[in-house]
């Protein structure tokens, strides 16, 4: 300690006269102390004021340079230091001794720049400053293709360095990417894969930048699938295909590397874990199922890699898939179904795995999952049901196979992902399904819950899908019995509602719906339209400039079928629609402006 003491007070009072061989042993005396207790010396170093006077030792003719920035590097591995170092002004004389050609002055320079700017905002931005990022990649970028143990290990410092500069910082980030640091760092990875310590800091480094967007374009025009690919077959330790994973999951979610992916091997190596792994119940082995899974999900998001792993059903891949949905980990039959929602993304896709049994395989899946049944492996089964349900020569084949059966049996469900996947696939199920829609639209079960889910504020998603339903029931059936049972459920107000929705789609399916409540039983739902304020919301569409035409004419053809009702006529003549009509009788769009003059024609013979 008296030593620390004395070589703190030598080096406060150093001048540039002092011998060499003095400074020396008293920057040997720090290193040692600093060896023994980091920390503890690193608050005498501070309290002794001489990190000001290290800035004037850091030039690179001293023969002191390297201890120096060895001492920066070693204090600056605590946090309450960095910031210190920065006010001493020791980034700038640093950073300047980058331009040296001295190897160990370079590795301690590296060192401390690196540790000063780790978790430290002041430390970064002094760099930016300085300009230190564009001189550590320069340097990269020479050594690059150097493999002598020396310039790998000032390679490794160098890569570190830029991932603390840059790690959670996207605007440091962009820099190092706008300085085409990675295709150079792809081209490190291929050359030293030899070298564990550089390769994790290439990992480290890609799983930083490979978060921004401008990075996967940049990514996709090396050969980063290839050599990621190839190191990760090398793999044996968990941690180590951990680490590769990280990168690969941000990487792939760009469709153009998706399928170099898949095209250098990935998905090959992914079954395999998954085969490794699949009955194991250790921690390690469980995380990497997962991992593996769902990176193989995530490939068959891009429409080209998905067709590539497809062919035409016939794949290895494909049918190595379809095996995961009757396993018995949940992972694997939520991974299973998710692809198979992902294989039917078009019709040729749905088409063929209809007619080779899939939809089989999901129903039994589902119900296993019936009765307190995990929630996502429901919400992947149905969405790949109701994906498969798309083409219109399926839904025929389903009905009959069951599925309607097998889905209501979630009608139960409390869980708003469940509910929404359940009404979109019945929705697709019977679309221009006349049998299918009445025999459901007569379930006053489903047509309850139904309504009850129209009231869903809380999930816009569950409210609209139902909304939907309810119109699609009355539209593709064209049922009296079943405009009965949504009339007596007290469907009527949602449907009504439903036509001032924001998405005309919506709005246009509600008026077609309420059309035909019109037509074929106008006086079981009088009462409900009349106290739902139909009339005066048809008014306001009607007078509305920003109501899309197919709106304006089938409010028209809606206020034509209304006034066969007595209270609805008289609602009608006392609100002027006779005025609001002729105008649209000059619409740019002739089919609204003959339903036009045909509704006006009505109206005045009612008048």
């Amino acid at each position: 300690a008296d030593n620390l003491s004395d070589a703190l007070k030598k080096l406060k009072i150093t001048t540039s006269d002092s011998t060499a061989d003095s400074l020396e042993g008293c920057l040997d005396c720090l290193l040692q102390a600093l060896a023994q207790n980091n920390m503890e010396t690193s608050e005498k170093i501070q309290k002794s004021g001489v990190l000001q006077v290290f800035a004037s030792l850091l030039t690179p003719q001293s023969s002191c340079t390297a201890k120096v920035a060895n001492i920066i590097a070693e204090v600056a591995r605590n946090e309450f230091m960095r910031s210190p170092c920065v006010d001493a002004g020791l980034v700038p004389p640093l950073v300047q001794l980058l331009n040296c050609k001295d190897q160990e002055v370079l590795l301690q320079t590296g060192r401390a720049l690196g540790n000063i700017c780790y978790d430290s905002h002041e430390g970064r931005n002094a760099v930016d400053h300085a300009g230190g990022a564009h001189i550590v990649v320069d340097h990269i970028r020479s050594l690059c293709s150097k493999t002598d143990p020396a310039s790998e290990k000032l390679l490794t410092v160098f890569c570190g360095m830029l991932m603390n500069y840059s790690n959670e910082n996207d605007t440091l980030q962009s820099q190092l990417i706008n300085m085409g640091v990675i295709p150079t760092l792809v081209k490190l990875l291929g050359i030293h894969c030899q070298n564990a310590a550089l390769t994790e800091m290439c990992l480290v480094a890609f799983g930083n930048l490979a978060e921004l967007e401008s990075s996967k374009e940049q990514f996709a025009y090396t050969n980063i699938a290839e050599e990621l690919v190839k190191l990760f077959k090398k793999q044996i330790e968990h941690d180590k295909k951990e680490m590769i994973f990280e990168v690969l999951a941000p990487l792939a979610e760009n469709d153009v590397i998706k399928l170099q992916l898949v095209e250098a091997g990935l998905v090959e190596c992914l079954l395999e874990i998954v085969q490794k792994t699949v009955d194991s119940d250790k921690e390690d082995d469980i995380a990497e199922l997962k991992t593996a899974s769902d990176l193989m999900v995530l490939l068959l998001l891009g429409d080209e890699s998905m067709q590539k792993l497809f062919e035409g059903g016939r794949g290895s891949v494909f049918q190595r898939v379809l095996s995961w949905i009757p396993s018995n980990s949940h992972q694997l039959q939520l991974a299973g179904a998710l692809a198979i929602a992902n294989f039917a993304r078009n019709d040729g896709n749905c088409i063929h795995m209809v007619d080779n049994g899939i939809v089989q395989k999901l129903m039994e899946l589902l119900d296993r999952h019936v009765e307190d049944g995990n929630v996502t492996v429901q919400h992947a089964a149905l969405s790949a049901l109701r994906n498969l349900a798309i083409p219109v020569v399926n839904k025929a084949k389903m009905l009959s196979a069951g599925v309607a059966e097998a889905v209501l049996k979630f009608l139960r469900s409390e869980m708003p992902p469940v509910q929404f996947k359940l009404l979109g696939t019945l929705r697709m199920l019977i679309d221009a399904q006349a049998e299918a829609a009445e025999q459901l639209g007569k379930n006053v079960k489903l047509v309850e819950r139904l309504v009850e889910w129209c009231e869903a504020k809380d999930h816009a998603g569950v409210m609209g899908e139902s909304n939907r339903l309810l119109s699609a029931l009355i539209r593709h059936s064209k049922s009296k019995d079943v405009i009965r049972t949504i009339v007596q459920s007290g469907g009527i107000k949602h449907l009504v509602t439903m036509a001032t929705s924001e998405h005309v789609i919506m709005q246009n399916e509600a008026l077609v719906a309420l059309a035909l409540i019109a037509a074929l039983e106008l006086v079981t739902a009088e009462k409900d339209l009349e106290n739902a304020q139909l009339v005066q919301i048809l008014h306001r569409l009607l007078s509305d400039d920003r109501s899309a035409p197919e709106i304006k004419y089938n409010s028209m053809v809606l206020i034509c079928a209304l006034i066969g009702s007595e209270p609805l006529q008289k609602e009608v003549q006392s609100m002027a629609f006779l005025e609001v009509v002729s105008k649209l009788r000059s619409h740019e769009n002739k089919t609204v402006a003959q339903q036009a003059s045909l509704t006006e024609q009505r109206l005045a013979v009612e008048s």
